[in-house]
């Protein structure tokens, strides 16, 4: 199944919200999203996203058909590590193992290389994660490490892998 990435879209909030209100994609991202996710919390993250600046956060829709079915996102990190972005992504679980979370990453790797002065790309998924991980050694990610008990998730204390890919 093809993807593609773009602008976020106000009208997107539907969907986004449909996708989000899944505690299996709540419990493998960072904490501060509400359970249920409704489409007024979808506005709210559209309207940050597009809102926000355009030299620190590149969030894009990831999209089927034009249908909003996820989200990523890379974001530039400060001080010395200002050519450093963190990467964040879902999925709907309707269109897991399709490989669409693989393209997105890709999609968005090449914009964020050929666009900005960003040369560092890292992700920190669960170590348990084994879906995110993959996809980002199929993207060209290496992993550097596991975190030990680098975060706490619904008082569980969990391991974190990071995985970085560089501007070559």
């Amino acid at each position: 199944m093809e993807c593609k990435i773009r602008s976020w879209r106000v009208e997107d909030a539907k969907d986004l919200a449909e996708a989000l209100d899944n505690k299996k994609i709540l419990d493998n991202l960072r904490d501060g999203l509400p359970y249920p996710y409704t489409v007024n919390d979808a506005k709210n993250y559209i309207s940050a996203m597009l809102d926000s600046k355009k030299d620190t956060t590149y969030a894009f829709a990831i999209t089927v058909n034009d249908k909003a079915v996820g989200s990523i996102g890379v974001f530039r990190k400060d001080n010395i590590h200002y050519r450093t972005g963190e990467m964040g992504y879902y999925i709907a679980e309707p269109y897991w193992g399709q490989g669409i979370g693989t393209s997105a990453v890709k999609q968005v790797c090449q914009y964020i290389f050929e666009n900005t002065d960003i040369i560092r790309i890292f992700a920190e998924p669960f170590a348990h994660n084994l879906g995110s991980c993959r996809i980002l050694e199929k993207s060209g990610f290496v992993n550097e490490g596991t975190l030990r008990k680098n975060a706490v998730k619904n008082g569980i204390v969990l391991d974190m892998k990071i995985y970085s890919k560089v501007k070559e």
